[in-house]
């Protein structure tokens, strides 16, 4: 593949909603631009981007894959994005590294979830937009009915800049509303010219005047132009539509169909005329906003990683300064190390493409480096540091463990690799509860990496309902005592603790110790060993099995015997105590409690409230933000949190979202306190 300098290049996010055909039309234009002799399809499993197993097997996009394309000079780079909400951070490191975004929508199904979530991730990365409407071959798609959904979530900033034409209720062509010309497909996602039909002459003029105004809305010069009925020459519709889309004012809807390469061309044709060349962008480095620019020393920062057992581990990193090549070693700015890059490439899908160089803006590999994503990289020297990739925080999580007894190293490693992989991954070990769990977006993301860990690595995890990290303490008083004696021949065990519980009032701590022992009933050198019982008691306790908080426990008396006594025997004394004095001091679990925030459309505010109440939740406060939607605050039971992002996206089509942090302990409920008591019996039987 040729160098491409920066003002040749395109990074483009290809997003929208899970299905709606991103990956057919990345495949298209892979095929129309001759970098791929026939189209795959994700049926057959066959498609560029489509490459690893799992995705072959489910017939959906679970990672991004880079597929660049040359066209007309221009050198566009596809980061073909995952639909599917429960890898929203395949899409959000894409998204970091793009200069503009392609979201696909089905003219079947309209503008759906996704397709609202992918303009929003754009948005809210600065990352201009433009809409392709596909499967226009379809009885049943319609486009007028897309673009006026559009236009009703984002307002007069939708252009279309094609109408489709039919004939005989089939999609045949177009007609380009900037050039008033008509064109039918032929071959290969080819097209001839084609006269206008007149059932359409009515809403072409009406489109293209719309489109005409917002051109020479860019300057006065164009609005005098306009108002005295002159045409704009095409210089001027390229320069002023190119500048209104870099900025955001302007969202063109092309048309089209992936899986006939239909509007392919086109689409290849309208990136390269007005998606913005990275010359036009910065990239963030804290408050500094840096220019991508070739002539400056080497920067580039890594955005995403793949680690597979089959083609290896691969950097992506997109070039911000300077030229990339192999003459000199990398620096590390994260690790502060230096280290060498034998070969430099280029991926297409699954395939290398070995390269010389690269220029700043470009979006390139390294292969088997000590890179992570988020990594800045350059000549050595550097100090500054690229922004990480804004990822989402994981926050459903289910327990695993390992199938065969033995392997639990093998998991970890398995692990480790996919997390390099996927950012949104998380592995937790909860030693309190003794479990291990992985957190994700979502149940399917987490299937999908207990699938790739025994298909790739071997291993066989199951996942199971995570034990919620209760806690237990004391409401009541209790004075007890606790004896050990044991007599075996010779030196035997004795010792026994007269001692108070009650609550200590501070839930940061275990256990709060003190003696109040006279006539030295207890010698003062067993006082660490109780101490130590009590440290020991704590860990599990008596009523669930859960660490204790919030316990003063007071030594007030015992007994001892000067040989047979030790600091064992009060130790185990002083836990047989803790056992009886806790059951006796009116003992309750307390569950945590967090402070939940969903973020959903009006309409479905009430069934989230309802749904909020049968969790036992508290709702705090309402608030009203942009876009129809509001912020819902309640402090929840995180137990009653099991499974909430499917039945939150199940009551909103799929729209709401939430996130939730630790709040507090609060006692629970007298059947919540039975339920965990009866379980933690039956794992004892």
């Amino acid at each position: 593949m040729n160098v491409y300098e920066t003002k040749d290049i395109r990074n483009v996010a290809v997003l929208g909603h899970g299905g709606a055909g991103k990956t057919t039309i990345v495949e298209a234009m892979a095929f129309v631009s001759g970098a791929i002799a026939r189209m795959g399809k994700v049926t057959d499993g066959n498609t560029i981007s489509d490459f690893d197993k799992e995705e072959v097997k489910r017939q959906f996009s679970i990672a991004t894959s880079v597929v660049p394309v040359e066209a007309e000079g221009v050198k566009i780079n596809l980061l073909d994005t995952p639909g599917y909400f429960d890898f929203v951070g395949e899409a959000e490191e894409a998204v970091s590294a793009a200069d503009a975004a392609v979201i696909v929508i089905n003219g079947k199904a309209g503008v759906e979830v996704g397709t609202r979530k992918a303009y929003a991730l754009a948005e809210k990365n600065n990352v201009p937009v433009m809409f392709f409407v596909t499967n226009m071959d379809d009885d049943h798609a319609n486009f007028r009915n897309v673009v006026e959904q559009l236009k009703e979530l984002y307002g007069n900033k939708i252009a279309p800049f094609y109408v489709p034409i039919r004939e005989n209720e089939k999609f045949v062509g177009f007609v380009n509303l900037i050039k008033k010309v008509g064109r039918k497909f032929t071959n290969g996602g080819e097209f001839v010219d084609y006269d206008i039909p007149d059932d359409l002459a009515d809403e072409i003029e009406d489109e293209r005047n719309v489109l005409m105004e917002a051109i020479a809305e860019t300057s006065e010069e164009l609005m005098d132009k306009f108002f005295e009925g002159e045409e704009f020459t095409q210089e001027e519709i390229v320069g002023a539509l190119s500048s209104s889309f870099n900025e955001g004012d302007i969202c063109p809807v092309l048309l089209g169909s992936g899986i006939n390469a239909q509007g392919a061309k086109m689409l290849m044709h309208v990136l390269k005329l007005y998606a913005p060349s990275p010359e036009k962008r910065t990239c963030k480095a804290g408050d500094e906003e840096v220019a991508y620019d070739a002539s400056k020393p080497l920067t580039a920062r890594v955005f995403k990683t793949i680690v597979d057992p089959f083609i290896g581990k691969y950097s992506l990193f997109k070039v911000v300064t300077g030229v990339m090549t192999t003459e000199n070693p990398i620096y590390n700015v994260s690790t502060e190390k230096e280290e060498k890059v034998s070969r430099l490439y280029i991926l297409r899908g699954k395939e290398a493409i070995e390269v010389d160089k690269l220029c700043a803006g470009d979006i390139g590999a390294i292969a088997k480096a000590n890179l992570s994503t988020g990594d800045t990289f350059g000549l050595k020297g550097l100090k500054l540091a690229y922004d990480a990739p804004m990822i989402s925080t994981p926050y459903t999580f289910l327990r695993y463990k390992a199938v065969k007894k033995g392997e639990d190293d093998k998991v970890a490693s398995a692990l480790s690799r996919l997390m390099e992989e996927d950012k949104t991954l998380k592995n937790v070990n909860d030693a309190e509860n003794r479990q291990t769990l992985l957190y994700g977006i979502g149940e399917q993301q987490i299937e999908v990496a207990v699938s790739k860990m025994l298909d790739r690595y071997k291993v066989q995890v199951e996942l199971t309902r995570p034990k919620v990290a209760f806690r237990e303490t004391i409401r009541g008083k209790a004075t007890v005592t606790g004896t050990h004696k044991k007599q075996s021949g010779g030196h035997g065990q004795f010792g026994v603790v007269v001692m108070d519980f009650e609550p200590s009032g501070d839930m940061e701590t275990p256990v709060i110790f003190e003696e109040r022992v006279v006539g030295g009933a207890v010698p003062k050198n067993f006082f660490p060993a109780v101490e130590k019982g009590l440290a020991d008691s704590v860990v599990a306790g008596p009523l669930a099995g859960y660490p204790v908080v919030g316990v003063k426990a007071t030594l007030t008396d015992g007994k001892y015997h000067p040989v047979d006594s030790s600091e064992m025997a009060f130790k185990t004394a002083t836990i047989l105590a803790f056992k009886d004095g806790f059951m006796k001091a009116n003992p309750v679990l307390l569950e945590p409690i967090v402070t939940l925030a969903v973020t959903v459309p009006n309409d479905f505010a009430g069934d989230v409230m309802g749904d909020m109440n049968k969790r036992r939740g508290r709702v705090l406060g309402m608030d009203h933000i942009a876009g129809g939607q509001q912020i819902i605050t309640a402090e929840v039971p995180l137990s009653e949190l099991y499974g909430y992002n499917t039945d939150l996206r199940s009551m909103t089509g799929g729209i709401g979202e939430y996130k939730y942090e630790f709040a507090r302990y609060e006692q629970a409920p007298a059947d919540v306190q039975k339920r965990e008591v009866e379980a933690r019996a039956n794992e004892e039987e």
